[in-house]
C-alpha cells in the first residue's frame, strides 16, 4: 500500500478574487488539501511541502486581512447611518445680529412690598416673638410691650364716659327748666354743646384704643402683612418712646424682587424699557433668571456716574435674597444682518470652528465657519454658510469624528 503525505487546508475563508481568476466580490469559503506521493524522493517531497505551505500561508493571511478590512468598512458605514438617523437638524437663517451688554448689579427689596413696623406707644418691651429672617403672617404677634400710655388711655376712657353721663344729665335738667321758663336759651345751647363735646371725647378715646389694640396696659405689636422679617432692632427689655423714629421691624414680601443694575454713560443709548435681560448670581451660577427692564431711573449717581435700571423677577421659591450680587446681560437688536445658527451646532477643533452640514444628497459634510459673535443660544457667522444651509445640531461631534476618521 502506497503512503501519501497530506497537507491540511486553511481554516479561514480565502479571498479568491484575482488569485484563481474567479470574478467575485466576496470571499469564498474554500479549503484545499494536497497529496504528495511517498515514492518521490525525500528532497523533492520536502520542497513540495514547503512550497505548498508557503502558498497556503500567504493565501490565508490575505484572506484574513481582506475579511477584517471588509468588516471594518461595513461597521463604519453602519455607525454613520445610525448617527444620521438620530441626528437633529436646523437651518441657517439671515437675521439682525443681536448685541449683548453686560452690567453689574444687586438684588434688592421690592419697595412696593416693604413695611417698617414702628411702636405706636412708649413703654417697655417684655417679649419678642419674631426673629430676623422669620416668615410671619399678617396679624401675627411680633412683640409685647407694657405701656404707660395705654394705662393713661384707659383712664381717659373712664373719664370720657363720666363726662358724657354728666353732660346728658345736665342737658335733661336744662331742657326741663327751659320748658318751665326757669332757664334761658343760652344755657340750653351750652348744655347741648357740652353733650356733643363729651360724645366726641369718648369717640376719640375709643378710636385710639381700637387702633392700638391690646388690653389694659399691654400693647401687642402685630405684623401688618405677610412676609419675611428682613430687619430687626427690637430686643427684650428695650425702653421705647412714642416719638421714637426708629422702627422695631422691617417686613418684606420676597415673592417678587428687584434687580438694580448700573449702566455707564457710554451705554445709555443702547438700553431701553422692555429690553430682555438675563440674570445670574454667584450663589446659583447654573441658574439663569429671565426678565425685562421695566424702569429706567433718569438720575445719574454723582459718584459712580452710572444710571440705575430695574428688572423685576418672580421669586416664588425665595432663592434670590436682597443684597446678592448679580450679573445682568441685556440684549438689543443690532443693525447688520448675519447668518445665524444654533450655538450648540459648532464644533471647535484644532483652533478652528466647524459645523456638520448636510448637502443636497442628504450626505453629511464638514464645513469650517467664521464666528462673528455668540449671544445666548445663537451664533452669528461672518462666513462658511449661506442662508438655507442645513446643519446638524445633535450628535454632530460623533458624526464629525466619524467623518474625520
Amino acid at each position: 500500500m502506497k503512503k501519501h503525505s497530506f497537507i491540511s487546508p486553511c481554516s479561514r475563508p480565502l479571498q479568491l478574487t484575482d488569485r484563481l481568476g474567479l470574478s467575485t466580490d466576496r470571499p469564498i469559503a474554500a479549503a484545499f488539501g494536497f497529496l504528495v506521493r511517498s515514492s518521490a524522493s525525500a528532497r523533492l517531497r520536502q520542497r513540495a511541502v514547503a512550497a505548498v505551505a508557503g502558498l497556503l500561508l500567504m493565501s490565508g493571511l490575505s484572506s484574513c486581512g481582506s475579511s477584517a478590512k471588509s468588516d471594518d468598512v461595513t461597521a463604519t458605514e453602519r455607525n454613520e447611518t445610525n448617527l444620521l438617523a438620530t441626528a437633529q437638524y436646523d437651518t441657517a437663517r439671515l437675521e439682525n445680529a443681536v448685541n449683548e451688554l453686560n452690567l453689574t448689579g444687586k438684588i434688592t427689596f421690592n419697595q412696593d412690598q416693604v413695611i417698617k413696623v414702628f411702636p405706636l406707644v412708649g413703654g417697655h418691651i417684655e417679649t419678642i416673638k419674631a426673629d430676623l429672617g422669620d416668615f410671619v403672617k399678617k396679624g401675627q404677634t411680633m412683640a409685647i410691650i407694657r405701656s404707660g400710655d395705654l394705662a393713661d388711655l384707659e383712664q381717659q376712657g373712664i373719664a370720657a364716659r363720666g363726662q358724657l353721663s354728666v353732660a346728658q344729665k345736665n342737658l335733661q335738667v336744662t331742657e326741663d327748666m327751659a320748658n318751665a321758663g326757669l332757664s334761658s336759651q343760652r344755657e340750653l345751647v351750652a348744655s347741648k354743646e357740652q353733650l356733643l363735646a363729651a360724645k366726641g371725647e369718648l369717640k376719640r378715646v375709643n378710636e385710639r384704643r381700637q387702633i392700638l389694640g391690646g388690653t389694659g396696659s399691654v400693647y401687642i405689636v402685630k405684623a401688618p402683612m405677610s412676609g419675611f422679617v428682613v430687619e430687626k432692632t427690637a430686643s427684650p427689655g428695650m425702653e421705647l418712646r412714642s416719638d421714637d423714629p426708629e422702627n422695631l421691624f422691617t417686613i418684606s414680601n420676597l415673592d417678587r424682587v428687584w434687580v438694580m443694575a448700573n449702566v455707564y454713560e457710554s451705554d445709555l443709548a443702547n438700553v431701553h424699557e422692555g429690553d430682555p435681560a438675563t440674570i445670574t448670581t454667584l450663589s446659583y451660577p447654573d441658574k439663569v433668571f429671565h426678565g425685562r427692564i421695566d424702569k429706567i431711573f433718569n438720575v445719574l449717581d454723582p459718584d459712580s456716574k452710572t444710571l440705575k435700571v430695574r428688572v423685576t423677577l418672580n421669586n416664588a421659591d425665595y432663592r434670590l435674597k436682597p443684597e446678592m450680587f448679580a450679573n445682568v446681560s441685556v440684549t438689543y437688536a443690532g443693525r447688520d444682518k448675519r447668518v445665524t445658527i444654533p450655538a450648540g451646532s459648532v464644533v471647535f477643533d484644532k483652533n478652528r470652528n466647524f459645523v456638520v452640514a448636510v448637502n443636497k444628497d442628504n450626505q453629511p459634510i464638514v464645513r469650517e465657519v467664521n464666528i462673528y459673535k455668540t449671544v445666548g443660544q445663537k451664533t452669528f457667522l461672518s462666513g462658511g454658510l449661506t442662508p438655507g444651509d442645513r446643519v446638524v445640531t445633535a450628535n454632530q461631534l460623533l458624526i464629525y469624528n466619524a467623518l474625520g476618521n
